[in-house]
């Protein structure tokens, strides 16, 4: 029913009139130094790209490698934080696999369930939608200030926070209230991610930079030049696709194309639930959802469009 057409988080594969399977895999090296945080880290970004499709996650597969000779205790510490999370949001881990490598990485093989038809995709975000982003971004600065020593102890604790909060209740708000698209924000950035939602969909996007969410102290990192080689990556390839404001800075299209690990949900929905689903997300625990954006027809000077 989903398959690779799109660039999706997940596939949605139908076995039956009443049940389809979401499937997706996600793993990573360290992004932390704690190998507990490391794991719940790895975990919560594999579950997310299920909760992203509208899924229930039922079943993971832990996916490991690592180092011949490292203490064994590590890899405890790394499985007993994903266990924790994956307890947490219901799912069963049923096996997984291991091979030597010279770094550790960690991460899942999730399947979920959904009803077929009910699954929510990247491909169906209407002219008029607003755009709903439902946490912070910038945990690519951080967990990069964090690897040279240079991140404030309180802002990675709270990128932390952020990267092991499920996206669980954010996935329950808006099969309650129904929105028209959703995708999760990792690897690509918000920007990126957004484009592939803007271009499957053939529509463009309208994101104001001053509404966007952003961690604490990652502005003044970034203005330092601390960030992550993927996210200067992000930056040069989503370029050709946004109209930049001239009133914006190098700094702030950088955190836009910021490399994201286990952020939220991007969620593309109908102007008259907008504020349905802002009370339903709060009264599920996700305190920080805002309207960042709204979806324009399709432009053929621009696919997104960025303001102050």
């Amino acid at each position: 029913m989903v398959g690779i057409e799109s660039s999706d988080d997940a596939a949605v594969y139908q076995i039956s009139d009443t049940q389809a399977l979401v499937l997706t895999i996600d793993f990573f090296p360290p992004i932390v130094d704690d190998p507990w945080h490391f794991g719940a880290i790895a975990a919560c970004n594999a579950l997310s790209d299920v909760y992203a499709m509208g899924g229930t996650p039922i079943l993971a597969l832990n996916v490991t490698c690592f180092p011949e000779g490292m203490d064994l205790g590590i890899l405890s510490e790394i499985l007993k934080g994903g266990l924790a999370k994956a307890e947490e949001a219901g799912v069963m881990i049923v096996g997984g696999h291991t091979i030597n490598d010279d770094e550790p990485k960690y991460g899942m093989a999730v399947t979920g369930l959904i009803e077929p038809g009910k699954q929510l995709t990247n491909t169906c975000a209407k002219v008029g939608d607003r755009l709903i982003l439902t946490k912070p971004i910038g945990t690519g600065i951080i967990t990069t200030a964090g690897k040279n020593g240079v991140a404030d102890e309180d802002n990675l604790a709270t990128a932390i926070d952020v990267m092991e909060s499920l996206n669980k209740g954010a996935a329950e708000s808006m099969l309650h209230i129904g929105v028209n698209a959703c995708t999760d924000i990792t690897g690509f950035g918000l920007l990126g991610h957004l484009q592939t939602m803007a271009d499957a969909s053939g529509v463009s996007a309208i994101v104001k930079m001053g509404d966007v969410p952003i961690l604490p102290g990652v502005t003044a990192l970034v203005a330092e030049g601390v960030f992550p080689g993927g996210t200067q990556r992000n930056l040069n390839f989503i370029n050709p696709f946004v109209a930049w404001s001239p009133d914006l800075k190098y700094e702030d299209k950088i955190i836009l194309s910021d490399a994201q690990t286990s952020g939220g949900l991007l969620m593309s929905v109908s102007p008259e639930k907008t504020q349905d689903l802002l009370n339903s997300l709060s009264s599920h625990g996700v305190k920080g959802a805002v309207i960042i954006g709204e979806i324009v027809k399709r432009h053929t000077e621009f696919m997104l469009r960025v303001l102050p």
